[in-house]
């Protein structure tokens, strides 16, 4: 039981140092440079009365365009007619682990959807990271649940014998999840929001997954945004919702290239015994799930491990997302500065053959993604700065580039749509007439917003400014109520 021993003490100390961390004055220098390179960026194009002044706006189209043309080359094969594969001759057990933290208002709803799935899971674990709310008396009324004492578990629900309730002091969602692991007795481990609502084939599809290949220890189901009613929760859940199916396809993209790194902690499911030998997850970092796959790539590596990451495209599931600015800016703040976190850990993985496609392609993309911000919002204010300026000989070819590059984008976000369906089987009801608008108005709207956060997510990175607030539930609760 060592590996199980060393799991637990990662809830009170900081996880196994298996990658390389941030030295503070390094910190400094990465963020200095970045800001110089935004400032000469921006100035150097009034001195210039060419094309060439708007040099990385061209440099950030052509490199959004060739990530593109690349999902969409490892994901034609969703065009081929789908085989038959033949049903396992056993299942893997199963347990889902709810994270919580004050979520009174959506975990009955939760705990239902579970329960109802085609396939329910063996165990129901709610991982109670210190709730201060009325969480006491859902588990009490709906389920005839008694809080245990604070790092014990609970007996069995009189009501539901496969849910049970860990209590542990407040200590973040990764201390939360690593002290479930410990309590599950099940092959598989699920974990889910809180905030995440399954489809009812959900858990079949990844039971299924995990039964038909032996070497799969973590995947991710495909995620769709809700937003709640309101006039900014329609418009965000809209945008979003193109998103998510452009960057689903490109994470199945990725794992046709045998490099999955994204996996969504809100929906994702691991082989638990993988999970124990690589420490649980990690503690210190801002995204979790994402810095707990580089591990898992890291130590199938190192050991020759055949161990694979998937997305699994039947199983499905909804989301709370952002409704307004200062949620989503909050959201992708945090994300884009545990990517950066995560990536600077790893950085020895950058171009090293060691590790495979992940290391010589995909972690270099990665590393050009952080620069992505960057490009994108200099590229912006090079363009109203020389329309300001009146000059429109050079700012006339650059909204040609752009408009051929948001035709580009709209080919390729139909195209998106057509393989999603024959993936996932749905669309969410996106329609070619909305991606059409999506593709118009996203340049100058919903990729800035994104932009900002990811440049707040810097700030916090090099700051080191990065304790995050509760995000406001805006479509769950209303349907609980």
């Amino acid at each position: 039981m060592p590996a199980l021993a060393r799991l637990y003490q990662s809830l009170v100390a900081e996880s196994p140092r298996l990658s390389p961390r941030r030295a503070p004055w390094q910190s400094y220098v990465i963020g200095g440079a970045a800001m110089i390179a935004l400032v000469l960026l921006t100035l150097q194009a009034l001195f210039r009365a060419n094309l060439a002044g708007w040099s990385v706006g061209i440099a950030y189209i052509g490199y959004d365009t060739a990530l593109l043309i690349f999902t969409a080359r490892h994901s034609w094969r969703l065009m081929r007619p789908v085989a038959a594969v033949a049903a396992p001759a056993s299942r893997p057990t199963l347990g889902v682990i709810v994270a919580a933290h004050n979520e009174a208002g959506v975990l009955g709803v939760t705990i239902d959807q579970l329960v109802s799935a085609s396939a329910p899971p063996e165990l129901i674990l709610i991982a109670d990271d210190g709730s201060s709310d009325a969480t006491p008396e859902v588990m009490a009324e709906r389920f005839g649940l008694e809080p245990p004492p604070l790092g014990t578990i609970s007996p069995p629900s009189p009501v539901l014998p496969s849910l049970r309730w860990l209590r542990v002091p407040h200590g973040g969602k990764a201390r939360a999840l690593n002290a479930a692991i410990v309590e599950a007795d099940t092959e598989i481990v699920l974990t889910v929001d809180a905030d995440t609502l399954l489809d009812p084939g959900a858990l079949a599809a990844m039971r299924a997954a995990f039964a038909a290949e032996p070497e799969l220890v973590a995947a991710t189901g495909v995620l769709a945004p809700i937003c709640g009613p309101s006039r900014a929760g329609r418009l965000f859940q809209w945008f979003q919702s193109y998103e998510y199916v452009r960057n689903f396809l490109g994470r199945y993209a990725w794992m046709q290239a045998h490099s999955l790194l994204l996996v969504s902690g809100a929906f994702a499911a691991f082989r638990r015994t993988a999970l124990v030998d690589v420490g649980g997850f990690d503690p210190v970092c801002l995204v979790e799930d994402y810095e707990l796959i580089h591990r898992l790539h890291r130590h199938a590596a190192d050991r020759g491990l055949d161990w694979r990451v998937r997305v699994v495209g039947a199983a499905r599931a909804r989301t709370d997302a952002p409704a307004s600015v200062i949620g989503f800016l909050k959201q992708r703040r945090r994300w884009f500065g545990g990517f950066l976190q995560t990536h600077y850990w790893n950085r020895d993985m950058i171009g090293n053959r060691h590790f495979g496609m992940l290391g010589t392609a995909h972690m270099p993309v990665k590393t050009l993604d952080t620069l992505q911000p960057v490009a994108g919002v200099a590229a912006f204010i090079i363009l109203l700065t020389l329309l300001a300026l009146g000059r429109f000989v050079i700012a006339l070819p650059i909204l040609i580039i752009m408009i051929v590059k948001i035709v580009f984008d709209l080919s390729f976000l139909i195209w998106s749509l057509r393989l999603y369906a024959r993936w996932t089987g749905q669309v969410q009801g996106l329609s070619v007439r909305g991606a059409l608008l999506a593709a118009a108005l996203e340049p100058f709207s919903f990729q800035l917003l994104r932009h900002a956060g990811a440049l707040w997510g810097w700030h916090a990175f090099l700051t080191g400014k990065e304790t995050w607030g509760r995000q406001k539930r805006t479509a769950l609760e209303a349907a609980a109520e």
